[in-house]
């Protein structure tokens, strides 16, 4: 007979069962390809027990998202911990990993999974959205070393946003590039983003 019962210690599994699924699922095969019955078979249970959860796949996606940041945060770090690699490497390594996400385990938005991801959260589940993807980016530049004020948080954000998303969208989203290029394009990118955040680095009072 089915299990009718949970204890609080099930559910708290189930539901961290729930999102590290989703995870995965999305980093390979992307968040538009990722189904709520994909996530709740792998996990053993039922479609009703699932909602019970999570009302809507966007909250799914957003929780899950939320599960990744500290491991990115945690990534930044190593990168930077790392006596084998010099600063420049270990900033240009974490900005390549979250660029080719699927390869590395990292689930990104492409362009149409963002706008389909919004267009569907509430307001308020946007603000948070909003408060907790800066406190990510925050993270990422103090473990750079870097100070994280308010001009340099949003620069930052935008233009890692923006070569994620180009890395992703050559030649499905945007078939006017040229997709032999896209790899070149990608990294340098990457290049002039470490290039700005080792200028601010070196400004005086910043940590070394």
């Amino acid at each position: 007979m089915p299990k009718v019962a949970y204890s609080e210690e099930d559910r708290r599994r189930v539901r961290e069962e729930l999102l590290t699924t989703a995870l995965k699922l999305m980093s390979t095969q992307g968040i538009q390809h990722t189904t709520v019955e994909q996530v709740y078979r792998s996990v053993g249970i039922s479609r009703s027990f699932f909602y019970a959860f999570f009302p809507t796949k966007e909250d799914l996606i957003v929780e899950a998202l939320y599960l990744q940041q500290p491991r990115l945060l945690e990534y930044a770090r190593s990168r930077m911990e790392d006596p084998a690699i010099s600063w420049r490497e270990g900033v240009r390594q974490f900005l390549d990993t979250c660029c080719y996400g699927g390869r590395n385990g990292v689930a990104v938005l492409s362009v149409d999974e963002q706008q389909m991801l919004f267009q569907r959260l509430s307001e308020e589940s946007f603000r948070t959205f909003r408060t907790r993807q800066r406190q990510l980016f925050e993270g990422i530049l103090e473990s750079f070393g870097i100070a994280p004020e308010p001009d340099r948080v949003d620069l930052f954000i935008n233009l890692s946003l923006a070569v994620i998303v180009l890395s992703r969208a050559i030649p499905q989203t945007l078939p006017m590039f040229v997709p032999d290029a896209a790899r070149e394009s990608t990294a340098f990118q990457i290049r002039c983003i470490v290039d700005w955040l080792e200028s601010l680095r070196e400004q005086p009072g910043e940590q070394h």
